[in-house]
């Protein structure tokens, strides 16, 4: 990517990137996506499986690997967006949703990236006391919230030198981790008496390693839009689906060990008890970069989702690299005060944060992978992005409609800490929304579109 001619910092923002300035291959979409996920905040994930769900280790892994599995596919076709329009996800979202409808969706996931930026950033700031452990555990949060803004400051060209640069790193240290995890589990998996299957339990992890892939899904494309408008959809969806899966799949199995087989807490400083000195602080620290890896581009998104929001109301206003910077330096406070609060109870606060996301983040996942492979075909007018008086319009209401409705109709069929609904409450508390609500949001949002009579160009033209 070329940069401006005084600096290395990223210049462009929001803007659709020209194709002379396209670059790098697919493949690049692997490490991004594999290095995001060596980080604490994915062994938690595993943890969730026997200490939140009461999940026996073999039930916890299979949820796992089915959940990840599901949950990728909608974030990998999200991915193959980025090259073919060269916008960032939710300036692509004024396409389905209208330019006002958009901010909607706009509010819903700025909030959860404020919600994973804190989560990081408790985590890792744990790690950091954990190799550090005379260090006050507010200094060490004001350290990786830090190190995360002076990353976010040079932009995407650093985000994926950086993740290329610690790829093969990152790989070592989940190796390490399995092999002493094994080795203090006496060399298998052991079962705790206290675990078990339950179908409430493995629906319910599988719904959560769902929902930590399809939680990329708003902004996977922010980090395709620089490849060239050429780029097979097919390698951009496969390097974005291995890298997703092959990163997550082991290290939340590895968490779920660490509670069950290792018989720990599942904490970061768990593995210095299990692991030689220097090869536990070798892991750490690779756990302490992914952390501040996967912080990068949930404060990265947000400044793109906030100057999106802010250019809605001034729509000939072109944000540079400063407008970018100070967003993310407020956005970065925010989240560090927002970490504050989170840390204390952090697993119930944390499962139920991305249960509740899941409901969230489905409707609109629907209404956007159905616009753009059956109804637009992957043909939108880019500079209508920024038009309201162009062919999207202020508010798109079959995709408003279904994103509400999607929402309303899981209602029934959530079951949490902070709502259960009258299905699940008769299932005994077994959760089928994203499920109830994938489906419904498929199939409601062909429908409106088809009964209305307001449609964009693409839709009118999918409809005739």
């Amino acid at each position: 990517m070329k940069t401006t001619d005084s600096s290395l910092i990223e210049d462009l923002t929001i803007q659709p990137v020209p194709e002379e300035r396209r670059t790098g291959t697919a493949r690049h979409l692997f490490s991004v996506w594999f290095g995001v996920q060596i980080m604490p905040l994915t062994l938690v994930m595993g943890v969730l499986g026997p200490t939140v769900y009461g999940l026996d280790i073999a039930s916890t892994i299979a949820a796992i690997v089915l959940g990840n599995l599901i949950g990728a596919v909608f974030m990998a076709l999200h991915s193959v967006q980025g090259s073919k329009l060269g916008v960032p996800q939710m300036i692509q979202a004024r396409g389905q949703f209208g330019m006002y409808g958009s901010l909607l969706v706009l509010v819903v996931v700025i909030l959860m990236y404020l919600g994973f930026l804190a989560s990081i950033i408790v985590l890792a700031r744990d790690t950091l006391v954990a190799l550090v452990p005379a260090l006050n555990p507010s200094l060490a949060l004001v350290l990786t919230t830090g190190l995360t803004l002076v990353a976010v400051i040079f932009g995407y060209e650093f985000i994926h030198r950086l993740n290329r640069a610690l790829l093969v790193l990152f790989g070592i240290a989940v190796i390490l981790i399995a092999v002493f995890t094994f080795q203090a589990a006496g060399g298998g998996p052991a079962t705790s008496a206290d675990t078990s299957f339950s179908v409430i339990g493995f629906l319910g992890m599988t719904s959560i390693a769902a929902t930590w892939q399809i939680a990329y899904a708003p902004y996977v494309s922010d980090y395709s839009r620089y490849l060239p408008a050429a780029t097979p959809s097919r390698e951009a969806f496969w390097y974005t689906y291995l890298g997703a899966v092959v990163g997550a799949i082991p290290v939340m199995t590895l968490g779920a060990l660490l509670v069950t087989a290792a018989g720990g807490d599942g904490s970061v400083a768990q593995l210095l008890d299990i692991m030689p000195g220097p090869i536990g602080v070798f892991v750490l620290v690779m756990l302490f970069l992914g952390a501040i890896d996967a912080a990068v581009i949930n404060l990265y998104g947000p400044s793109l989702c906030t100057l999106t929001l802010m250019q809605t109301f001034r729509t000939g206003w072109k944000p540079g690299a400063f407008a970018r910077n100070l967003v993310a330096t407020c956005t970065a406070v925010i989240a560090f005060m927002v970490a504050l609060l989170f840390a204390d109870n952090f697993l119930v606060n944390y499962s139920n944060f991305i249960h509740f996301l899941m409901c969230l983040l489905i409707p609109w996942s629907i209404v956007n992978l159905v616009d753009y492979y059956m109804i637009a075909k992957g043909q939108y007018d880019i500079a209508a992005f920024s038009d309201v008086n162009a062919g999207y319009g202020a508010f798109n209401i079959p995709a408003l409609a279904t994103y509400i409705l999607g929402f309303v109709i899981q209602m029934p069929f959530m079951s949490g800490d902070f709502f259960t609904g009258p299905v699940a409450a008769a299932m005994n508390g077994v959760d089928v929304s994203w499920l109830v609500g994938s489906v419904a949001s498929f199939f409601l949002y062909l429908a409106l579109v088809r009964l209305s009579a307001k449609r964009t160009p693409a839709l009118a033209a999918a409809a005739a």
